[in-house]
């Protein structure tokens, strides 16, 4: 079974941007009735589906799977609930890992958060001086919750 393990940070400055311009990624949810969240994405130029399960600690199974673009984009119009997430994510190394630093638009801008997938929970990992506050366990910041407005004050 696949499995995700990720912490999640607010950013505390900007110090981190790049010349990168990071890609453009759109992603709504399909509705569920239980604790698993079904996403569908396009990031650039590529579809994804992604089925996650319920989260334990930082721990949940994951699926993801590339679907052709055109699909991706039918069910984001067709079939998610709304509104989408619309962010800028930009890929950084910092020590041995990589991070996703995603710059959220429309109606969660104003938002930066970074994410790290590590291979345990209890892993090290270099800290970058532009973390802020760890919301790992922080289901508002989770996108499933950002798509529903539930984050609150940013």
């Amino acid at each position: 079974m696949a499995q995700e393990i990720e912490r999640k940070f607010l950013v505390s400055d900007m110090a981190w941007l790049q010349t990168s311009e990071g890609v453009l990624y759109r992603q709504g949810y399909l509705p569920t009735h239980n604790y698993t969240t079904v996403r569908v994405r396009v990031a650039g130029d590529h579809g994804y589906l992604t089925i996650k399960g319920p989260i334990q600690g930082l721990t949940r199974s994951e699926f993801e799977y590339e679907i052709p673009l055109a699909d991706a984009e039918s069910m984001l119009s067709e079939l998610c609930e709304l509104p989408l997430i619309e962010k800028r994510r930009h890929t950084l190394t910092v020590g041995d890992h990589r991070w996703e630093v995603d710059e959220f638009l429309g109606d969660n801008a104003g938002l930066v958060v970074a994410e790290i997938e590590l291979s345990s929970e209890t892993e090290n990992f270099v800290k970058p001086p532009w973390l802020g506050a760890d919301v790992s366990k922080d289901p508002r910041y989770f996108n499933a919750s950002l798509a529903r407005g539930a984050s609150g004050s940013q």
